[in-house]
């Protein structure tokens, strides 16, 4: 009896010690998400991604967050035209969350002006299986195959796009000129054969 009361004690205090050393690290945590978050809203981009990082070291449910501190200081590289850093910045917030599909987006958007339409069209494509009725994502990747020269995914993206908004201006107006396309593309129709007399 008197060894289960010990190892119960010593499984209690145990318990105790971790649930402190928990707590200690929870508030450490949420001390670095509130200085990121500061530095977030002050656009200090390196100093909120090195405090979300710390905080998300300490507790994973502050991921999102240096998730976002990274998809903000890609954003900002992409307006100073630092391509490679926003693109670098956009591939460590999707490691961390890749179920946004807006990073992606923003991630492809960044990939095309760097003239990279193989891998925007990827990133389209992931951004569409993550948000199948989001219009402007079919109108982009419809977009970049019409610049390819691929009328066909370029109509079935248009498609989709009036699918979900059948008034949308943009996919009206690229429907209109994909059909151009293809009526002059089209072979012209055999003569038909003259019986002889």
């Amino acid at each position: 009896m008197k060894k289960y009361s010990t190892l119960t004690l010593v499984v209690a205090l145990a318990f105790c010690l971790s649930q402190s050393v928990q707590a200690q690290a929870n508030k450490e945590a949420a001390k670095f998400a509130r200085e990121g978050a500061e530095a977030s809203k002050n656009q200090d981009w390196e100093k909120a991604i090195d405090l979300f990082r710390k905080a998300t070291d300490r507790d994973r449910k502050f991921a999102p967050n240096l998730a976002v501190a990274y998809q903000q200081r890609g954003f900002a590289a992409a307006n100073d035209q630092k391509f490679q850093d926003a693109i670098r910045d956009f591939g460590e917030a999707i490691k961390i969350n890749s179920r946004d599909a807006r990073i992606y987006e923003q991630r492809a958007a960044v990939e095309m002006k760097m003239n990279d339409s193989d891998k925007a069209l990827a990133d389209y494509s992931e951004a569409i299986k993550l948000s199948p009725d989001e219009v402007r994502y079919y109108l982009y990747r419809g977009y970049i195959y019409e610049i390819k020269g691929n009328v066909k995914n370029s109509m079935a993206d248009t498609e989709k796009a009036l699918k979900l908004d059948k008034h949308n201006a943009e996919a009206l107006s690229r429907k209109e000129r994909l059909q151009k396309v293809q009526s002059m593309n089209a072979p012209a129709a055999a003569p038909a054969a003259s019986k002889s007399p």
